[in-house]
């Protein structure tokens, strides 16, 4: 497959690619093992490109070298991170959320419910103190409940924030098995990877403060591309494809007033277009060679051209 690694499938690859056609001026706001950005540089673009893992940065640089691309540390929805995106004046910009897969296969990282294997799950620890251990460990039952309620849509959420305040009483959440065994206390010893990683996955996300990141992200890069642009997001939950959709589609319409104002007193005009109606999914031939592909989506959006 075009620009694939020899660790790192990149995921909707040829999608990807499609939307990209014709761009020159590529955002990668997340590098990761840099497959994506290797298809752009091989299609004839330049990258800007994105990771809040100085580990990431480091294995891209040493793999791709500079030669069209300029690397950035931090995260991709900080203020400063958008402000260097904007110098750049991309005509494409490309999220790909989740966590990589060289993050899940690296048990020292803590990304995985691998027997034994630390929670952690800072995407960056040199400049993130709090771990998942330290989030399960201090955070009071109310918010435990929204954590797994919002981010897991877990509907025995106020039973297993119970089970961590009772567990963590006895004695702090250290590993995946401490973690592991308060899910199947509560969903019961026949629960398995797939509830595992549901949950696992909250925390990651709180951690790492993912769905902030993202909600300041899109106007961020809405405002970072040139006429004509198109921004265009990977996602892998439901909570993350809902923040997109709703925002892609306000940004749609004409009017965006409350339905009791008698005229239209907002900029009256969209921002833009919708590239894709409904998300586009990963073909069944692509998520048999790379089953972590098969809850992705992917959403495009094109600002307003003034052609």
């Amino acid at each position: 497959m075009n620009g694939q690694t020899q660790h790192h499938i990149p995921v909707l690859l040829e999608e990807v690619l499609e939307l990209a056609r014709g761009k020159k001026r590529i955002v990668d706001a997340t590098l990761g093992d840099g497959g994506h950005t290797r298809a752009f540089l091989e299609a004839g673009s330049v990258v800007f490109a994105i990771d809040r893992d100085p580990e990431a940065i480091g294995r891209t640089q040493a793999r791709l070298g500079m030669n069209g691309i300029e690397y950035h540390l931090g995260r991709f929805g900080d203020s400063e991170t958008i402000s260097e995106a904007m110098k750049f004046e991309p005509d494409f910009v490309l999220l790909d959320l989740g966590v990589s897969s060289l993050h899940l296969d690296d048990e020292s990282r803590g990304f995985s419910f691998r027997e034994g294997a630390p929670l952690d799950m800072r995407m960056n620890p040199d400049r993130q103190t709090r771990t998942g251990a330290d989030l399960l460990n201090e955070s009071d039952e109310k918010e435990l409940v929204r954590l797994f309620s919002d981010y897991a849509d877990e509907p025995r959420a106020r039973r297993l924030a119970r089970e961590v305040v009772k567990r963590r009483s006895n004695r702090p959440f250290l590993t995946s098995d401490d973690l592991v065994g308060a899910v199947r206390a509560v969903l019961g010893p026949r629960s398995g990877p797939k509830e595992f990683a549901r949950i696992f996955q909250a925390v990651r996300i709180a951690v790492n403060e993912e769905f902030d990141q993202l909600e300041r992200a899109l106007s961020g890069y809405r405002n970072a591309l040139i006429e004509g642009g198109v921004l265009s997001v990977i996602t892998y939950h439901s909570g993350e494809d809902r923040i997109v959709k709703q925002t892609f589609r306000s940004w749609a319409k004409t009017c965006i007033c409350p339905t009791e104002f008698p005229v239209c007193a907002c900029r009256g005009k969209p921002l833009g277009k919708l590239l894709t109606r409904k998300p586009v999914l990963p073909t069944e031939a692509e998520t048999t060679i790379n089953p972590r592909a098969r809850s992705a989506k992917i959403r495009a959006f094109q600002v307003q051209s003034s052609t």
